[in-house]
């Protein structure tokens, strides 16, 4: 193994035992998304820790770190996900969720990686992966591995036109693994991921002679300005021209642009009261009508979960998005509830300011519906 590729391996298998250890002892304290959180926090900070100390002149890409814009010219930049299905992880008995450490090199792309699922005592890395002896894909219906909570639009579709069943499961790393044992024979995803998301899972999935594309067909690229990827295919290579044919007719909707993918992110938090996804900047601060709403990213995400303002809020409709250069204005209606089983109607204008991979500002203006007469 390379000393990169060796470096990852251990780093993902310190934090994997870590997040055992965690959750053993907080389970019982914790709610399922405290405990992902806490999970995320420190294995970040033991991540950070052992980069910092075996390569300290490697820049980090972590989803549980601020962004540095300066990776992006870096030579060599580590790009992990320290809990990858952290929903999973705070669910008693689930194994899906995972640990992602890859290494992405100027000139050279992803170049070593290694994905941990501690629920499973396994270590995937991308020297040395597993050689699997993968069954004809004519004996039995191909399956196809896809998220639980937000499966791809038009993935039903091309199951069918490949004869093939659908398999919800958690973490990304995890649904790519499964195609790496051949438990699965495909990964699909669209509608929205991150760079740490996919940067490890692919780069073992190559290592083991998987094909790995968007699911346009193009190649997935990392380290990026913006570090949103927000689709793809992992699959066994001999069932690639088939899907990938399927998924060209059937996969028509145009995926959003990073800045459009954040701002949807917070729109969506306003009622699901989870902002685990929002990309929110230290100082991130928020304005409504005039009046300062936010000083901080932490204040404005705990309001989004926590306050009382938020609760009311029932749906979002007729959402549309600009973008130009570093601003995403949103427009939608807002219904919630109004007492006594009524319900009201506000015109809602929301303007991101998002220069790279956080929303720095939030400019918000409310009004009345006049259809609510």
């Amino acid at each position: 193994m390379t000393d990169d590729a060796v470096l990852a391996a251990e780093i993902a298998s310190a934090a994997g035992e870590l997040l055992l250890t965690v959750r053993a002892a907080e389970a019982e304290t914790l709610t399922g998304r405290e405990l992902g959180r806490r999970g995320d926090r420190d294995a970040n900070s033991l991540i950070l820790d052992l980069l910092a100390e075996r390569r300290p002149g490697d820049a980090v890409l972590s989803e549980e770190s601020a962004d540095d814009p300066a990776r992006v010219d870096a030579e060599r930049v580590w790009i992990i996900d320290p809990l990858d299905g952290s929903k999973e992880y705070g669910m008693p008995g689930r194994s899906d969720w995972a640990v992602h450490v890859a290494l992405w090199e100027a000139g050279r792309g992803l170049t070593a990686a290694a994905v941990a699922q501690p629920g499973l005592g396994a270590v995937y890395s991308t020297d040395g992966p597993p050689i699997v002896e993968r069954r004809p894909l004519d004996d039995g219906r191909p399956a196809i591995v896809v998220s639980g909570s937000r499966p791809p639009e038009f993935v039903g579709e091309v199951a069918r036109a490949v004869g093939a069943d659908l398999v919800p499961m958690g973490s990304a790393g995890a649904k790519a693994m499964a195609v790496l044992r051949g438990e699965v024979d495909a990964y699909v995803h669209a509608g929205g991921q991150w760079e740490w998301d996919s940067a490890a899972p692919v780069a073992v999935a190559q290592a083991a002679g998987l094909f790995c594309a968007r699911i346009d067909g193009s190649e997935l690229e990392y380290n990026r300005p913006h570090p949103y990827l927000p689709d793809l295919v992992i699959c066994r290579p001999d069932w690639a021209p088939a899907l990938m044919t399927a998924i060209a007719e059937h996969a028509t909707a145009r995926a959003d642009s990073p800045r459009v993918a954040m701002a949807r992110a917070y729109i969506r938090s306003l009622i699901s009261h989870d902002a685990s996804h929002v990309r929110l900047a230290a100082d991130a601060w928020r304005v409504e009508n005039g009046q300062r709403t936010g000083d901080t990213g932490a204040e404005i995400r705990e309001q989004l979960e926590q306050g009382p303002e938020y609760r009311p809020l029932r749906r979002v409709r007729d959402l549309t998005f600009h973008e130009w250069h570093h601003d995403v204005v949103a427009r939608f209606l807002l219904d919630m509830d109004a007492g006594a089983d009524a319900e009201t109607t506000v015109s809602v204008t929301e303007h991101f300011r998002i220069p790279a991979g956080e929303i720095r500002s939030i400019l918000a203006i409310i009004e009345p519906h006049r259809q609510n007469s």
